[in-house]
């Protein structure tokens, strides 16, 4: 029996649910549960401290632990699934589907754990993430390109999209023509929404940012003629056609920052205020009224972790 449906989550029909996972800001991390006949599936879990919510939202539709059969992160990375391992321990039911680069990572977390910790240091490690939970080897299914995982007859049909991550895949949504894109489709977050419609920006987080493969990995979701996109960070957009057009100019735009960057200690620090006057210009003319030092405000961290996956590829690429 349903209660009341919580504030930080949104019913956005066909079954599919977006939970605010809380992390770091409002309306910034998304989760997703899809519900089909009495089963369920979660679609990206954030980290730890967002599965009380994930669990909440279960009460509140009336769903009982064992109706989650799949547990789904569309890549390893921690704002992702970090939180997968605990929440597997509270579904009985459930069978975790994950890239098979990244299964390992899931089995055993402490390389994950050690690639987070050297990029985001221990105090915020503990603060955003809290301890990771490992998931028993024979709870683990791996995916790969085209293979359909069914939530009671509803088919989601998992592809293979590197770019942002090696260990990343998206799952298409038939019955609303929609992908789950995790990082791969961008961040569009609600700040920059104007009567436009959706603004969005590609992430190069560290460590295995790779523009070319992205880019094939972004023409291959467009290529279904989706009528939408549920993105990680956040929520689900439409206007698909023209969000890609600005998704791959943008990337194209931060490729040429990367290589026109001068070498040496500046580097880092011309490529966050390049990067920042280019999605400045773009939110501009997409008519967003935030200023300069509003926008550096709430693209700060994510400025930082594109130029660090910049440096990384780039010092891959030259090397």
């Amino acid at each position: 029996m349903q209660t009341d449906y919580p504030s930080w989550a949104e019913d956005l029909g066909h079954g599919i649910h977006a939970v605010d996972t809380g992390f770091h800001r409002d309306r910034f991390d998304a989760a997703y549960l899809m519900v089909q006949d009495g089963h369920a599936a979660f679609i990206d879990t954030g980290t730890n401290f967002a599965v009380p919510r994930l669990l909440g939202l279960l009460d509140a539709l009336g769903l009982p632990r064992d109706a989650v059969t799949h547990v789904i992160p569309t890549h390893v990375h921690l704002d992702h699934a970090g939180g997968v391992g605990l929440l597997m321990r509270e579904l009985p039911a459930a069978t975790l589907w994950v890239h098979p680069r990244g299964a390992r990572h899931m089995i055993d977390p402490s390389m994950l754990w050690q690639g987070a910790l050297a990029v985001y240091g221990a105090e915020e490690m503990e603060r955003s993430y809290g301890a990771l939970v490992p998931v028993p080897a024979e709870r683990v299914k791996t995916t790969s390109d085209h293979v359909v995982i069914e939530l009671a007859g509803r088919p989601l049909v998992v592809a293979d999209t590197p770019g942002h991550a090696r260990h990343h895949h998206c799952l298409w949504d038939e019955e609303t023509r929609g992908w789950f894109t995790g990082d791969t489709f961008g961040l569009s977050y609600r700040e920059f929404d104007t009567a436009r419609g959706a603004w969005i920006m590609p992430t190069s987080t560290p460590v295995q940012f790779e523009p070319e493969l992205l880019r094939h990995s972004i023409e291959r979701l467009l290529a279904r003629d989706p009528a939408c996109m549920y993105l990680t960070h956040f929520s689900r957009v439409r206007d698909v056609r023209r969000l890609g057009s600005l998704l791959l100019a943008l990337l194209d735009g931060m490729v040429a920052i990367g290589r026109a960057a001068p070498s040496g200690p500046t580097r880092h620090e011309a490529m966050k205020d390049a990067m920042l006057a280019l999605f400045g210009t773009s939110l501009a003319a997409h008519g967003c009224p935030i200023d300069s030092a509003g926008l550096r405000a709430l693209l700060e961290m994510d400025i930082e972790l594109n130029a660090q996956g910049m440096a990384i590829w780039l010092d891959r690429s030259l090397g």
